[in-house]
């Protein structure tokens, strides 16, 4: 992991006046951050932590209703500008922001803008605006996986490594030239939440590390090769749909993808029944009917395609998650 280079508490700019940070922070590079969840929040800190940068705006999504009770929640990109007194920004639509704040903020020139898991697409009219134009951080190993699912599209297809990539943005999606790339092994036992955190810490270091070389001309961006892309799209609640006619193997790896989002999940009795963990020890028994439950050993197990999955924990629509053993105590009949 790559050490940043100075950390600076979050209450010594909290609530400040933007002209305060800028005065005091002495920073060489002014810069637009644009990104709106979770993962992107790491590579915002690390740029405000660094001093040979100047975080002069934020830029994130509209806050949206979140749960069953639709309460207005701020993104997460929002609520951590706000700890160091940021300017942000949050438009419905980028392409209908004004371009003044391209320009500069409250003076203050801006020298690159950095995305990440923005989940607009920049309009071209935009990308040449700053001196060093606009880069992205996108968490595959380019041009794998463009688009919206990148990492869970790793897990699911098996891949033993994956990574980040910083790339210099264009008209189209995710097919910049590259600056640099990370790379981190994939666990055996990996989720699509566990290899999340792991990128969105990866993407920080990345940034950190070789934002300076570019910015300083030392790198040139490569153009992608076009013959080995690949496209992620973005999921939904329907893709995690589980089809038992697929080898156990495959499924396996979908479950581990998918979760927390979209989740995997069946239809049982008129219900959904969300399949949350399976064990990676395939058991190579074919005697079922493709899609049923069985008990083997006081362990539930699903029939797949090829082999048969024993399943660690599910959770019947309306109730609590339960492990298999209790699943089968309580609903399965023989």
């Amino acid at each position: 992991m790559i050490t940043l280079r100075k950390k600076i508490c979050p209450r010594h700019f909290a609530n400040r006046p933007l002209d305060n940070y800028h005065k005091m922070s002495a920073q060489k590079y002014n810069i637009i951050f644009i990104g709106t969840p979770d993962f992107a929040v790491p590579t915002l800190e690390a740029l405000i932590r660094d001093e040979r940068f100047n975080v002069a705006a934020v830029i994130t999504a509209p806050d949206a209703p979140v749960g069953r009770k639709q309460i207005l929640t701020p993104p997460p990109v929002k609520v951590a500008a706000q700890k160091y007194g940021l300017k942000i920004f949050q438009p419905a639509d980028i392409k209908l922001f004004p371009l003044a704040p391209w320009k500069g903020v409250q003076g203050v020139r801006v020298d690159v803008i950095i995305t990440i898991a923005y989940g607009q697409i920049i309009p071209p009219e935009i990308l040449n605006i700053p001196k060093f134009r606009c880069l992205n951080l996108h968490a595959s190993l380019l041009p794998k996986y463009r688009g919206a699912s990148p990492i869970q599209a790793a897990i699911a297809a098996g891949d033993k490594t994956t990574g980040v990539t910083l790339m210099k943005m264009d008209a189209g999606l995710d097919t910049g030239p590259i600056i640099a790339q990370n790379t981190l092994t994939i666990a055996n036992d990996e989720t699509g939440e566990s290899l999340h955190d792991k990128l969105a810490q990866l993407s920080a270091g990345t940034l950190i590390k070789y934002l300076p070389d570019y910015l300083a001309g030392k790198i040139k961006p490569k153009p992608q090769n076009k013959k080995l892309a690949s496209y992620a799209p973005k999921l939904t609640r329907q893709s995690g749909l589980i089809n038992w006619r697929k080898p156990a193997v495959e499924i396996e790896r979908l479950v581990r993808a998918y979760y927390p989002w979209p989740g995997t999940w069946m239809e049982w009795e008129g219900k959904i029944l969300k399949i949350i963990s399976v064990d990676k020890n395939i058991s190579k028994i074919n005697n079922y009917n493709v899609g049923n439950f069985f008990q083997n050993e006081s362990r539930l197990l699903a029939q797949c395609g090829k082999d048969a999955l024993a399943i660690n924990k599910l959770q019947l629509e309306g109730k609590k998650v339960l492990t298999g053993k209790e699943f089968l105590q309580g609903y399965f009949k023989k």
